[in-house]
């Protein structure tokens, strides 16, 4: 064969290879961030006499996610907080709820301002340079806020605190066990200013970004683009027990992007029961139910009337849970708490002694793969402080079970956060895996 012929045939060879359509990746994650309030806490510092250093813990945390992000070879394509970013609301209140019988939560000696502005000064910056992490990458992100992100706390003057009765929901490690508002008081949260100033629509982090798309309550709500897997998904971060101004600009939203399969975060959706409901102290519907909805509300009003939505993941509730309902459609709606800010193994002083919370870097990681016939997600629970998953730890049972779920089986519980969902109508709703241009 002469020259001129193999170079014809090696040209033809490599035009053909050119034209073919480049292969979807069908595998990708999906990174769940549960409540960091007790590693940036600034009293789980060393520097407050705290055994181990939570700062380091939380950025190593971030890092390890930007680390495994797609763009940097990892299989990370969507990021997204539950909320209780960091942990010390303000204690300032305005007239028209002073009006209303309102009062701060915490006593308010000369000092507050100052003391709280230190606060401010440590656990804020502290959560925007973690989130800085993830912005130097390309993922795409959602932040909403919990309710220790809100701008300030206080007592509803309708459920008083009654402290000298504390004793009687408490464990014997002094953890609240009980649920009667009227000897804890009802805590009731409001404010935007704290959360928008990190993590509002104007901020750095989503400015400029085409993947944001709308927003509403200045960022305390909003809505994003990400495209994996061969599907282009939207994703809704809702604040805590949202209203329904919340729902009819997330309705709006869903009409104009119809059919994407959709994913919503918010901060309070299940209990580790599984149970739709609120904490009994920390029921926004109770206090202000003209501005929330609660959980069964946003079910029934919003989230089973919009086929698209498919999945629901929460925070607020220590501990793992997960359910399956059906929507109108006769449709699977995955509903997922993960929540484990009350971990702290790695700051116990000795084996007897309680734990100090500080969540030990534990976080969820939902790995997709969309090229089965059924699609599946396999949930995986993994500690950036001791570098396993939960299935690899001999000693995961006894280290969280007792804190989390003592009515679980041993096996029971590993499973709980260990385990694969098969998305066995997922196809049905949105078709098959196509190439999609990224969202930039």
């Amino acid at each position: 064969m002469n020259n001129k012929i193999k170079i014809f045939i090696i040209m033809l060879l490599f035009i053909s290879g050119c034209s073919q359509e480049p292969e979807i990746d069908h595998q990708f994650t999906v990174a769940v961030i549960p409540d960091t309030q007790n590693i940036v806490d600034y009293t789980h510092q060393l520097d407050k006499g705290f055994p181990v250093d939570g700062a380091a813990m939380f950025l190593e945390h971030m890092q390890y996610i930007a680390d495994n992000t797609k763009g940097r070879g990892g299989e990370i394509e969507f990021v997204t907080s539950v909320g209780d970013v960091w942990q010390h609301t303000d204690n300032v209140i305005d007239p028209a709820h002073y009006q209303r019988g309102l009062r701060p939560l915490y006593p308010e000696p000369s000092d507050i301002s100052q003391h709280l502005a230190g606060i401010k000064n440590f656990e804020q910056p502290l959560s925007k340079r973690g989130y800085e992490i993830l912005s130097e990458t390309d993922v795409v992100f959602s932040v909403v806020p919990g309710n220790h992100d809100y701008t300030t706390t206080w007592f509803d003057s309708e459920f008083p605190r009654n402290e000298s009765r504390m004793a009687e929901l408490m464990d014997i490690n002094g953890r609240l066990v009980g649920a009667d508002p009227m000897i804890t008081g009802m805590r009731h949260y409001g404010g935007y200013e704290n959360f928008n100033s990190v993590f509002g629509k104007d901020s750095d982090f989503f400015d400029d970004k085409s993947w944001y798309i709308s927003s509403f309550n200045g960022g305390a709500n909003s809505a994003q683009i990400f495209v994996a897997g061969g599907y282009k998904f939207l994703h809704f971060g809702f604040e805590m027990q949202a209203g329904q101004d919340v729902l009819e600009w997330a309705q709006r939203v869903i009409n104009a992007n119809p059919g994407l399969p959709t994913i919503m975060s918010t901060h309070d959706y299940i209990q580790p029961s599984g149970l739709r409901s609120a904490r009994a102290w920390i029921d926004l519907t109770r206090v202000d139910p003209t501005a929330h909805k609660g959980a069964e509300e946003i079910w029934s009003e919003f989230l089973s009337k919009n086929d698209q939505v498919f999945m629901v993941l929460c925070g607020h509730n220590q501990g793992q849970a997960y359910r399956i309902d059906q929507n109108e459609f006769g449709n699977n709606v995955y509903q997922l708490l993960s929540d484990y800010q009350g971990r702290g193994q790695s700051a116990n002083p000795a084996p007897d002694m309680p734990q100090l919370g500080i969540s030990d870097g534990w976080l969820r990681l939902m790995e997709f793969d969309m090229g089965l016939d059924v699609p599946v997600i396999n949930v995986r629970t993994y500690s950036t402080y001791y570098d396993k998953y939960s299935n690899e730890m001999p000693e995961y049972v006894s280290w969280y079970r007792d804190l989390e779920q003592p009515d679980m089986t041993d096996q029971q519980f590993l499973d709980a956060d260990h385990f694969t969902i098969e998305l066995n109508d997922f196809k049905k709703r949105f078709g098959e895996p196509q190439m999609e241009e990224k969202t930039k």
